[in-house]
Protein backbone atom coordinates (compact mmCIF):
# COMPACT_ATOMS: atom_id res chain seq x y z
CA UNK A 1 0.00 0.00 0.00
CA UNK A 2 2.90 2.26 1.00
CA UNK A 3 4.01 1.69 -2.78
CA UNK A 4 1.47 2.67 -4.39
CA UNK A 5 0.12 6.26 -2.16
CA UNK A 6 3.96 6.92 -3.56
CA UNK A 7 3.58 6.24 -6.82
CA UNK A 8 0.28 8.48 -6.82
CA UNK A 9 2.16 11.13 -4.53
CA UNK A 10 5.04 11.07 -7.24
CA UNK A 11 2.53 11.94 -9.98
CA UNK A 12 0.59 14.46 -8.41
CA UNK A 13 3.89 16.37 -7.82
CA UNK A 14 4.70 15.71 -11.67
CA UNK A 15 1.40 17.02 -12.55
CA UNK A 16 1.49 19.84 -10.62
CA UNK A 17 4.95 20.55 -12.02
CA UNK A 18 4.43 20.66 -15.52
CA UNK A 19 0.78 22.10 -15.05
CA UNK A 20 1.00 25.13 -12.88
CA UNK A 21 4.51 27.44 -14.69
CA UNK A 22 1.60 26.65 -17.83
CA UNK A 23 -1.13 28.21 -15.41
CA UNK A 24 0.88 31.34 -14.38
CA UNK A 25 2.01 31.78 -17.95
CA UNK A 26 -1.52 31.64 -19.45
CA UNK A 27 -2.24 34.20 -16.70
CA UNK A 28 0.55 36.51 -17.04
CA UNK A 29 -0.42 36.47 -20.69
CA UNK A 30 -4.02 37.36 -20.12
CA UNK A 31 -2.76 40.38 -17.63
CA UNK A 32 -0.89 42.19 -20.06
CA UNK A 33 -3.41 41.93 -22.70
CA UNK A 34 -5.62 43.37 -20.68
CA UNK A 35 -3.43 46.37 -19.69
CA UNK A 36 -3.08 47.16 -23.84
CA UNK A 37 -6.65 46.60 -24.26
CA UNK A 38 -6.89 49.38 -21.51
CA UNK A 39 -4.21 51.43 -23.35
CA UNK A 40 -5.51 51.43 -26.25
CA UNK A 41 -9.13 52.12 -25.16
CA UNK A 42 -7.56 55.26 -23.39
CA UNK A 43 -5.54 56.13 -26.71
CA UNK A 44 -8.86 55.91 -28.64
CA UNK A 45 -10.91 58.24 -26.42
CA UNK A 46 -8.11 60.47 -26.50
CA UNK A 47 -8.06 60.99 -30.39
CA UNK A 48 -12.12 61.14 -29.98
CA UNK A 49 -11.76 63.98 -27.63
CA UNK A 50 -9.21 65.93 -29.57
CA UNK A 51 -6.02 65.58 -28.02
CA UNK A 52 -4.52 64.17 -30.94
CA UNK A 53 -4.44 67.91 -32.17
CA UNK A 54 -0.65 68.21 -32.87
CA UNK A 55 -0.78 64.76 -35.39
CA UNK A 56 -3.81 66.59 -37.33
CA UNK A 57 -1.73 70.06 -37.80
CA UNK A 58 1.19 67.68 -39.20
CA UNK A 59 -0.93 65.52 -41.58
CA UNK A 60 -2.63 69.10 -42.71
CA UNK A 61 1.38 70.51 -43.39
CA UNK A 62 2.19 67.21 -44.93
CA UNK A 63 -1.10 67.45 -47.26
CA UNK A 64 -0.07 70.85 -48.00
CA UNK A 65 3.36 69.85 -49.14
CA UNK A 66 1.81 67.02 -51.38
CA UNK A 67 -0.54 69.06 -52.96
CA UNK A 68 2.50 71.26 -53.98
CA UNK A 69 4.37 68.90 -55.26
CA UNK A 70 1.53 67.33 -57.25
CA UNK A 71 1.36 70.46 -58.65
CA UNK A 72 5.18 70.57 -59.65
CA UNK A 73 4.94 67.55 -60.79
CA UNK A 74 1.55 67.86 -63.19
CA UNK A 75 2.16 71.48 -64.69
CA UNK A 76 4.71 71.60 -67.18
CA UNK A 77 4.48 75.73 -67.47
CA UNK A 78 7.98 77.68 -66.51
CA UNK A 79 5.73 79.62 -64.00
CA UNK A 80 6.44 77.04 -61.52
CA UNK A 81 10.04 77.70 -61.09
CA UNK A 82 9.17 81.12 -60.10
CA UNK A 83 6.62 79.85 -57.60
CA UNK A 84 9.71 77.30 -56.11
CA UNK A 85 11.44 80.76 -55.79
CA UNK A 86 8.85 82.80 -53.92
CA UNK A 87 8.27 79.43 -51.85
CA UNK A 88 12.41 79.69 -51.31
CA UNK A 89 12.15 83.45 -50.23
CA UNK A 90 8.89 82.93 -48.21
CA UNK A 91 10.99 80.31 -46.24
CA UNK A 92 14.14 82.37 -45.33
CA UNK A 93 12.03 85.52 -44.09
CA UNK A 94 10.27 83.07 -41.85
CA UNK A 95 13.53 81.70 -40.68
CA UNK A 96 14.40 85.16 -39.91
CA UNK A 97 11.68 86.23 -37.77
CA UNK A 98 11.80 83.01 -35.74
Amino acid sequence: MDGDLLLIFSFVIALAVIVFPFIMLTHRRMIRHEQRKLELELEIEQAKKGQGGASRDAYGHLEDRLRVLERIATDPSADISRQIENLRELKTEGEKVQ
